[in-house]
């Protein structure tokens, strides 16, 4: 009498598991990008009701309570430009910049006095009168929403 093995190899997957890992995944993703502050320098921006958002980046200026002026800041590493070279900062930006709406974002901080927007609007002047009429840039003040 022979004795039969019923050992057999199934040979069939199951993909369940598979997808609710890769959605668990996605979600964890997702919850944990929006928790990441895309700015590095620390503000606090004034409120305001608009709910219009800028979707193009163009040049950004980060002035911080400090008073220190900061032009398109990569991450934490961003090094604090003084007043009297904020202009050629700007040419170096302005340079780069090849998006067509022209606007320079202002992210000032709201313990900032208002004559250091000023002297930032003073600078984009004397920036702008290199510039046709038509290609120059206009600054947009970033507040944060109510």
């Amino acid at each position: 009498m022979a004795i039969k093995m019923q050992n057999k190899v199934d040979t069939t997957f199951s993909a369940t598991s598979m997808s609710d890992l890769v959605f668990l995944l996605l979600i964890f993703f997702m919850l944990t990008s929006t928790m990441v502050s895309p700015n590095a320098i620390n503000l606090v921006l004034p409120k305001s009701t608009a709910d219009k958002q800028l979707v193009a980046k163009n040049i950004e200026v980060y002035i911080n309570k400090d008073l220190e002026y900061f032009v398109n800041p990569e991450g934490s590493n961003a090094q604090a430009i003084p007043y009297e070279s904020l202009l050629s900062a700007l040419e170096e930006a302005a340079a780069q910049d090849n998006s067509e709406m022209k606007s320079i974002i202002l992210r000032a901080d709201k313990s900032v006095p208002v004559e250091n927007v000023v002297a930032l609007m003073d600078v984009l002047n004397q920036l702008n009168e290199s510039y046709p009429e038509e290609e120059r840039y206009k600054m947009v003040l970033a507040t944060e929403a109510k």
